[in-house]
């Protein structure tokens, strides 16, 4: 058993790890290529600029190997106009102070300047000092050498796209769908939970669980939008979209159908929770809408694995549910569960959009 100290120490080494580092690793043929178009671009401006290491284009095709094609060509712009803007700035201070020692010093503000004057997002404005260090670093202060250096970048921001997408580009479907239908089956889960709230007496503590599950949906349902986002983002511009993008398509339209169900479900078990009572259990009015409640589940469970091959068999939810007169003692829970029942209900099927 671990010591009182060590925890704040584990947990302190746990949040400063975890700012640089991520859950999954990265794929690695995705750092392969990185390389490979860092080696290419090397080869291929050593050729045609034979006087100076290719240092700009290999950076240039490093940084450019994102996680999709959208995200290669936005990098690989941000990295060219940095260059651009960041071997103006070294050139023009070469030209007014000469190649003066303090030189560094000078671009360096200079070049945050005029990011900030051109509003470049950070990540832009420091490539345009980056840019500059490195301009007056490798010993460059003429026109011409600039102007090397700016056609070196676009060389290799130019391999590294081209080989992002032309080299199995990057797709990223297959974990949305998963958590798709996992936050379906949770949701689902949550629904049998409430009408079993409502079939058998039940304590405080089973009631905080209860909603605890129901609350943990709106994170899944955070990071299946997250993950929706990325999908689309890894189809922009790629040459293997059209064979995913429908797939892609149902999902989206899956989500948006999930998305309600999901904030009726917390509704009720919310509603559940705070006006519960175990006199509930003894209403048969109650059982009655509880049934529908598990075949609203069944049914939500079943969309999530409608393309299954042993999900054939058909919907358990039937005519809409009624109860003529509530109980006076729980007509207000009562009335919010039916309501909230019968758009869940109308979303499964349908007949609400």
């Amino acid at each position: 058993m671990s010591s009182p100290v060590s925890r704040p120490w584990r947990r302190f080494e746990r949040d400063l790890t975890g700012r640089f580092t991520v859950k999954v690793r990265p794929s690695w043929f995705q750092l392969l290529k990185g390389a490979a178009a860092s080696i290419i671009t090397w080869f291929v401006c050593a050729a045609i600029f034979t006087e100076q290491m290719p240092i700009f284009g290999a950076i240039a095709a490093l940084l450019v190997m994102q996680d999709n094609v959208d995200q290669s060509l936005t990098k690989g712009l941000e990295r060219v106009v940095g260059v651009l803007i960041g071997v103006s700035v070294a050139i023009g201070a070469g030209s007014l102070f000469g190649d003066q020692s303090w030189l560094f010093i000078a671009a360096i503000p200079a070049a945050m300047a005029v990011g900030w004057l051109l509003r470049m997002t950070p990540a832009s404005a420091n490539q345009v000092a980056i840019s500059a260090l490195l301009m007056i670093a490798l010993g460059g202060l003429q026109l011409h050498y600039g102007v090397e250096r700016l056609v070196e970048t676009a060389i290799g921001a130019a391999i590294g796209v081209l080989i992002n997408a032309l080299v199995v580009a990057p797709v990223r479907n297959s974990s949305m769908h998963e958590a798709i239908v996992m936050l379906t089956d949770d949701a689902a889960l949550v629904l049998e939970e409430i009408a079993d709230g409502l079939t058998t007496p039940r304590d405080s503590e089973w009631l905080a669980q209860m909603l605890a599950d129901a609350r943990a949906l709106q994170a899944e349902r955070t990071r299946v939008h997250q993950l929706l986002r990325q999908a689309r983002d890894s189809l922009r511009f790629n040459p293997r979209s059209r064979r995913y993008r429908e797939a892609l398509e149902e999902d989206d339209r899956q989500f948006q159908r999930l998305q309600p169900i999901v904030t009726q479900v917390i509704g009720m078990a919310r509603a559940l929770t705070d006006l519960y009572s175990p006199d509930l259990a003894s209403d048969p009015t109650v059982h009655g809408m509880a049934d529908e409640m598990r075949r609203a589940a069944h049914d939500l469970a079943r969309l999530a694995h409608s393309e299954e091959p042993n999900t054939s068999e058909p919907p358990a939810l039937t005519a809409p549910y009624t109860i003529p007169q509530p109980s006076p003692e729980h007509w207000v829970l009562v009335g919010s569960l039916m309501e909230d029942l019968r758009r869940v209900r109308g979303r499964i099927t349908g007949e609400i959009e």
